[in-house]
């Protein structure tokens, strides 16, 4: 074939390839696609749909066959076409769907630029754009669930189409709702005259509490204006699978004397909850968060999205006894109060007993850890664990910033002898908190839920049950950085994460190594250097005790009483000591109650124990006061010693002199 004819038919090819491809039509997408067939099916079966592929421009979102495996309700073909063509970049806040009514869809955006319709994400990278016979442009994007409508019960004697809030709310009784019902909330609307709220056009968010939050009998009275506002966050619609962790949002009751933000979260049981936080209070709306699990949620409506909460925001009105029974029978902290009432419910009395309390609660998750299923069977030790968690006084989130202004802040609990150590990092809502007790380093995941007589601050690990080595314990923990830096240096932490041994290590916390700078500013110096990491090593080798169990303070202060001094085996030689029980406020003078603490007597030198018996997988860390060292432990002077580099300065030197002589 000569080369012309080569070109012919290329072209022939080309237009073939053009006509096929004019011929293509959404439809025939939609029907040849394997993965879709099911959606498919439901479009042939509607008249209104096919003539809208057919005849229309349109933008259609189509659910995956895994996404029709999933849902039990009822299919609204319409409700995912909208007529007119979209594609992901084109896409406006809202659209109006093709089904009866024209209820809109809700299009947002999270933070990593993945785009929903109402609670659907559109899956990337599958969105197809065509043109039909008729020249009309349409775009399918595929997404990840089916799009559920507002859904009506058969024998309504309402027509209900495309509702506000405040008709939804009026007609509550006629929708399927799963048997919630809303009569108490919507009188108090109507009694505080705050209808309006709910018919304000735009796209709004709805927190509806539903009636059997109001089995208290004072708890409606307290739903006055402010609260109802408190339940709407205004010109902004949040579907709960397009929400972000814990982002608050600036709800109606927020103004100069009352400021109230609302957040979306969720558990890893699936569970989504929504807290309050009343940032400013007033005299009838107290500071604090309120938890409400969301018991059914995403229900569009004209003018936004409602979702049914278990119990109202705002309200304060429960004890933290009340709290955690409410949350334990199939909430938050469930397994929590599993184990308390296994223990007897005798923690739950006391927590009862006290008149201030704040309660670290482990989450569902936190109790999921290996180590705690051995213990559980321990009443005793289940019994000191859970004390740990309870502390007497009421301690929010201010009041540990307070105490952490110029150090770890450190607090006593229930347990005699046994603080917890806050630590806060970040500033506004970046700050991380964290809580250590017994060896356990825990992040606040929910602080400040608020009760009547203290708070309850949701935490991801439960405390008391150790699950990390000597080693991780000094790299993770912030107070004892310098001692775990001087270590690594001088590969003397090498040995920390040997499981096979018991280690006893008594760790000066940072504020000790900063003290000898004072003290011995010339030993301090060098201490930190890698040329003095030998001096470095023995000094650390004589606060490690080595044997085949660990050495308690209780254990200590014993063996101190029976001989009068202790002699611990450590790495090269032995450490000698004494520990004694002192009363009075060691770890904070301004504190309000009085306990009892530890001093270690050593080389004649007293050094206050900061937080004794800091458990951990292969034994137990004593952080310190002051490290235990004396001038003489590093030699700095009359070169009676050389560093590293000090020597290869001489050596260098030397070797230049030679060559100098061998050449002259």
């Amino acid at each position: 074939m000569t080369s012309s004819g080569l070109r012919a038919a290329a072209a022939l090819l080309l237009l073939c390839a053009a006509t096929f491809a004019a011929a293509a039509e959404l439809s025939d997408k939609l029907r040849d696609d394997s993965e879709l067939s099911q959606f498919y099916s439901q479009v042939e079966q509607n008249p209104i749909a096919n003539a809208t592929l057919t005849l229309r421009s349109c933008t259609i979102f189509v659910p995956t066959n895994e996404a029709f495996q999933r849902y039990k309700g009822s299919i609204h073909v319409l409700y995912h076409i909208t007529t007119a063509a979209f594609s992901k970049e084109q896409l406006p806040k809202s659209v109006s769907s093709d089904m009866e009514g024209n209820p809109p869809l809700y299009i947002t955006k999270n933070r990593n630029g993945d785009i929903y319709v109402n609670n659907a994400r559109i899956i990337p990278s599958l969105s197809v754009e065509m043109t039909n016979r008729e020249g009309k442009r349409q775009v399918m994007h595929i997404i990840d669930e089916v799009l559920q409508p507002l859904s009506v019960q058969k024998n309504a004697k309402d027509n209900i189409n495309n509702p506000d809030a405040m008709q939804f709310l009026q007609m509550a009784e006629q929708l399927e709702l799963n048997d919630f019902h809303l009569r108490t909330y919507r009188s108090q609307v109507t009694l505080a005259k705050k209808e309006s709220v709910y018919q304000s056009p735009g796209a709004h968010t709805f927190l509806i509490p539903i009636d059997e939050s109001f089995k208290l009998s004072a708890r409606s009275g307290l739903v006055d204006a402010k609260v109802i506002d408190g339940h709407v966050i205004p010109n902004t619609v949040i579907f709960t699978a397009a929400s972000q962790h814990d982002d608050p949002k600036t709800s109606a009751a927020f103004e100069d004397l009352l400021k109230v933000t609302v957040s979306f979260f969720k558990q890893k049981d699936g569970k989504m909850y929504v807290k309050s936080n009343t940032i400013v209070g007033d005299a009838k709306h107290r500071e604090g968060v309120v938890l409400a699990e969301i018991v059914k949620a995403n229900i569009p409506v004209q003018n936004g999205v409602v979702h049914l909460i278990h119990r109202p925001l705002m309200i304060i009105d429960t004890t933290v006894t009340d709290f955690l029974k409410e949350n334990g029978e199939n909430g938050a902290l469930r397994k929590f109060y599993e184990v308390i009432m296994d223990n007897g419910g005798e923690v739950l009395d006391d927590i009862t007993n006290l008149s201030e309390v704040t309660i670290l609660a482990p989450s569902n998750d936190a109790w999921n850890a290996s180590l705690i299923e051995n213990l559980l069977r321990n009443r005793k030790k289940m019994r000191e664990i859970l004390n740990m968690h309870i502390i007497r006084d009421r301690l929010n989130v201010d009041k540990i910033r307070q105490k952490n202004a110029n150090m770890i802040a450190q607090v006593p609990t229930v347990n005699n002898n046994t603080f917890l150590y806050f630590n806060v990092k970040g500033e506004g809502t970046d700050a991380v908190i964290t809580v250590e007790g017994g060896g356990v380093n825990a992040t606040i995941i929910q602080a400040d839920v608020a009760q009547t007589n203290g708070y309850v601050h949701i935490i991801d690990r439960v405390l008391g049950v150790p699950h990390t080595t000597v080693l991780g314990k000094l790299e993770s923990d912030p107070m004892m950085s310098d001692t775990y830096k001087m270590g690594q240096f001088s590969h003397f932490n090498d040995q920390l994460n040997n499981t096979q041994r018991r280690f006893t290590y008594f760790v000066p916390r940072d504020k000790g190594w900063q003290k000898t700078e004072l003290d011995y500013p010339s030993a301090h110096k060098k201490l930190f250097m890698p040329d003095f990491s030998y001096h470095s090593k023995s000094i650390l080798e004589r606060h490690l005790a080595i044997a085949d169990h660990v050495f308690t303070m209780k254990d200590l202060v014993q063996y101190s009483e029976q001989a009068g001094n202790v002699v611990l085996p450590t790495f090269r030689d032995s450490l000698q000591l004494r520990v004694e029980e002192e009363a009075g406020h060691l770890h904070d003078e301004n504190a309000s109650h009085e306990w009892t603490g530890y001093v270690i007597i050593w080389n004649y030198k007293k050094i206050n124990v900061y937080r004794p018996d800091v458990e951990c997988t292969n034994g137990i860390i004593h952080v310190i006061d002051y490290p235990l060292l004396e001038e003489k432990d590093v030699v700095v002077s009359g070169g009676s010693y050389l560093t590293e580099s000090s020597i290869c300065i001489i050596l260098a030197n030397l070797i230049m002199i030679t060559v100098a002589k061998i050449l002259n």
